[in-house]
């Protein structure tokens, strides 16, 4: 019997209560069950690979797209389910309260809201950044389910990466009310480890090459997310077999068998 959203999300929250956890990105209803037949307890979507399925760049695809990716997933494996809603898809914390709503609606338990205004091209000011955050707040409140929100602070991606603001902004959006936070971009183990000892709530941290799971969860990290990167990996399979068949005429990487479910 598939779990109710109530158990997902219950399911969800209790992944955060100690230790750490994967939480890997899907890119579409296939990869998330090869995922979830991998053992993996939770699944993240990714915007850059949602947007890569559709032909585009990171950040091309519609609200209702998005909602639609998620349902799919949903329907598709019965674990719980978070979602990259990069900046809620509009500056004003009305539109990151309607963006947790349908999140919500189409299944997910869990959401992300990141402090880039595409629109601006530019990190919001920290008053507005957090009305943001505690507008989506009270939108997961209303649920009647425990949805996970995390609070994103861009700075390290988006060509500013000033720790102290970081951590400014961080604790600003836990006392904001958010459950989980996230600095996307953070390079090691000492400046996860400063994060972490500076806020209380989880710390999500996107996986490095050159970090494991053990330095991550000793430095203080509680989740790891992989972001696009999957994505890209699978690709990177896939064109290199297609180069082989292409210029040598070698078929050998076609011998695969699809046994994950």
């Amino acid at each position: 019997m598939r779990a109710t959203q109530q158990q997902k999300a219950e399911n969800f929250r209790a992944l955060h209560a100690s230790g750490v956890f994967i939480i890997p990105n899907p890119w579409d209803a296939g990869s998330a069950r090869v995922l979830e037949a991998l053992g993996f307890k939770a699944l993240a979507t990714t915007s850059s690979g949602l947007a890569f399925t559709l032909g585009r760049e990171d950040g091309g695809a519609t609200l209702d797209e998005v909602f639609e990716h998620v349902r799919l997933l949903n329907r598709s494996t019965s674990l719980p389910v978070s979602v990259d809603l990069e900046n809620g898809y509009g500056p004003e914390p009305e539109a990151t309260a309607a963006a947790i709503t349908r999140a919500a609606e189409a299944g997910a338990v869990g959401g992300s809201i990141e402090d880039y205004g595409p629109e601006i091209k530019a990190i919001y000011c920290l008053d507005h950044a957090v009305a943001r955050v505690a507008a989506a707040v009270e939108a997961a409140k209303r649920l009647s389910f425990p949805f996970m929100l995390t609070a994103r602070a861009e700075n390290h991606i988006r060509g500013n990466p000033n720790l102290e603001d970081t951590i400014a902004r961080l604790q600003a959006y836990e006392q904001a009310g958010a459950d989980v936070l996230y600095a996307p971009g953070l390079k090691s183990s000492d400046e996860i480890r400063t994060v972490c000892e500076a806020i209380s709530k989880p710390l999500n941290v996107l996986a490095r090459p050159h970090l494991t799971t053990s330095e991550i969860a000793e430095a203080g990290g509680r989740r790891i997310s992989v972001g696009g990167t999957l994505t890209w990996v699978a690709i990177g399979a896939m064109v290199e077999a297609a180069e082989k068949m292409r210029d040598e005429g070698d078929f050998s990487a076609l011998n695969l068998q699809a046994e994950w479910w």
